[in-house]
């Protein structure tokens, strides 16, 4: 059975509009572009034009498309991470992680539909879902370090890369999950989090491989040197 949160799980609103700055507006018509295109179909022009600002204005701010896209993806972090739950610190860190992952799907809840619409691109076209696994993994870096859980160096690397996939895997049940309390994305990121235990435990045993591998010839070598000097 899902493992639920320790806060209660209740639908969020919409988050309102930070500003009406020319950054602002361009991430929030492509959001509402992608609800009628796929990403692939489009241009920077149409962004301008549905933002209701010059070409040039949009050039002042992004480069590309994925640029926008980037940017609103570290906005989507910026709230998650501002909403911490300080009821959490002393839970378990796959509690912590479930409350950080939980709360970045409510976030993202307004935004459903084109986050459908970018899961259909990123099927059909390699090169964007290789972009959008870079722009994953650099998110849930963050969140595993909201939830506690160190995400720094190779290791981390590594806990960022299983996070990311794990997550893509919740939000293909997500987007679908029309049940208020999202009781199937709550399991499936249960399913996961229990897989990212043992993958977690694995990862520990391996890195440890190499520093007994490294330490068994220096014993060797070691014993031989003593030897020959008792010689």
């Amino acid at each position: 059975m899902a493992r639920k949160s320790k806060r209660q799980r209740k639908t969020q609103p919409a988050p309102s509009p930070r500003g009406n700055s020319d950054r602002e507006k361009a991430m929030g018509a492509l959001m509402a572009l992608l609800l009628k295109h796929r990403f692939e179909e489009i241009g920077l022009a149409e962004v301008a034009g549905q933002a209701g600002i010059k070409l040039s204005q949009l050039r002042a701010e992004f480069g590309s498309t994925l640029a926008i896209l980037g940017a609103h993806i570290r906005e989507i972090d910026r709230v998650v991470l501002a909403g911490s739950d300080p009821a959490m610190t002393d839970e378990s860190a796959r509690e912590r992680l479930f409350d950080v992952l939980m709360r970045r799907l409510d976030v993202l809840a307004p935004h459903k539909e084109a986050v459908r619409s970018l899961m259909l691109s990123a099927r059909r076209h390699p090169g964007l879902a290789l972009a959008l696994n870079a722009m994953a993994v650099r998110s849930q870096r963050w969140m595993l370090e909201a939830a506690g859980i160190n995400a720094s160096g190779p290791r981390g690397a590594l806990r960022a890369q299983g996070a990311a996939l794990m997550f893509a895997r919740v939000l293909s049940v997500w987007i679908d999950d029309e049940d208020q309390g999202l009781d199937r994305t709550m399991a499936a990121l249960d399913r996961g989090l229990s897989s990212a235990a043992r993958w977690a435990g694995f990862l520990d045993d391996l890195c440890a491989i190499p520093a007994c591998v490294l330490r068994g010839p220096r014993r060797r070598r070691r014993r031989h040197d003593e030897e020959a000097e008792a010689a």
